[in-house]
């Protein structure tokens, strides 16, 4: 680690008289597959000349220092690379006159992630500049991303979850109710049926009774 922060403090750019090396761009977030575009620029004059450009760009990790893209007097030496951008690193021309150092990298990996120090040297001066990448591993997109629920949200879920739990308990006692009253109305309502039958039975067993059943009065024409 502190070898780490070492290297970084070394890579703090000095200015060598007028000739100044800048990056676009400090830090760059990327996905891995996807691509990037790596931006420097430098002091330049009306006089310069681009055989005279010498350019070496370079990945600083922990535990290597791989070469990104080697300009020699003007013209690009591949043999230079590293096989771990071989095929991946196109370097724009067009607009190193103006000054500018661009490098397009593609298909980007996990361990492309580092610290990008890239040194120029013309005939006004020589300087360098750095800038960090990190790149991070696909997403699996078989499942998609879900948006972070909101807390108004989640609370206005709960309340309308405790309604509907609230409803559904009313009306699981309504029909109670119902059922137990309608069971109710025909109990009572057989057992005045009942009633009412065994009124009218006795009623009659009664009149029947004393008719035939009435006692005999004696008169005083019958005693001796």
């Amino acid at each position: 680690m502190v070898c780490w922060i070492l290297l970084l403090i070394s890579l703090t750019p000095f200015t060598w008289g007028t000739f100044v090396v800048n990056v676009t761009q400090s830090s760059y977030q990327a996905e891995e597959n996807h691509d990037i575009t790596l931006d420097w620029t430098f002091t330049t004059t009306a006089h310069m000349s681009l055989s005279a450009v010498y350019i070496f760009c370079q990945l600083l990790t922990e535990d290597k220092g791989p070469t990104v893209f080697h300009l020699h007097e003007g013209v690009e030496v591949p043999e230079s690379q590293d096989k771990q951008f071989s095929g991946r690193v196109q370097f724009d021309k067009d607009v190193l006159r103006e000054g500018r150092v661009r490098l397009h990298v593609s298909r980007l990996r996990t361990e492309d992630s580092g610290v990008y120090w890239c040194d120029v040297k013309t005939d006004d001066g020589t300087n360098y500049n750095s800038c960090h990448v990190n790149v991070t591993a696909a997403r699996d997109w078989s499942e998609p991303e879900r948006e972070p629920e909101r807390p108004d949200a989640a609370g206005w879920r709960w309340i309308v979850l405790i309604c509907g739990l609230g409803l559904t308990a009313a009306a699981a006692a309504a029909a109670g109710l119902t059922v137990c009253y309608c069971w109710f109305k025909k109990t009572q309502t057989g057992k005045k049926d009942i009633i009412l039958e065994s009124r009218r039975r006795n009623g009659t067993n009664y009149i029947s009774g004393s008719t035939s059943e009435e006692p005999v009065r004696s008169t005083e024409s019958d005693q001796p």
